[in-house]
């Protein structure tokens, strides 16, 4: 089964976000500039659109640490300070705990000046897809 079509990072996806992630044993990190097309209000990132790349950046983060697919089972995002649109943002995930088949990762939305816009507590469920 591909995930190539996946809106979050998916390359054939004409309409996605495109993300690519780098690992570097402890974290993921991802770098989008968002076009306005994803905005909210004027100048600002969709919170639906933070909320996915918050998302997607942590379930990649357990395939690589993990070498598991996971799948969200509770996303708690708090939203900080407004996520501008057309600026170089850094999505960052990592791992807070694991208890069986439930791994607990966290992750951040940052500005280039290093203000954290948005972060998020997740519990993911390694399952096993056909």
């Amino acid at each position: 089964m591909s995930d190539d079509y996946c809106f979050a990072c998916g390359a054939e996806n004409p309409i996605g976000l495109h993300l690519t992630f780098d690992f570097d044993g402890e974290r993921v990190t991802t770098r989008k500039t968002l076009p306005r097309e994803f905005q909210g209000y004027a100048g600002v990132a969709h919170g639906g659109i933070i909320s996915t790349m918050l998302d997607e950046t942590m379930c990649k983060f357990i395939a690589a640490k993990y070498n598991e697919r996971a799948m969200t089972g509770r996303l708690e995002v708090r939203y900080k300070f407004p996520t501008p649109v057309e600026q170089e943002l850094k999505i960052t995930a990592w791992a807070e705990s694991q208890r069986r088949n439930i791994i607990t990762t966290r992750a951040t939305v940052e500005t280039a000046d290093g203000t954290i816009t948005a972060e998020a507590t997740a519990k993911f469920a390694v399952v096993a897809l056909s």
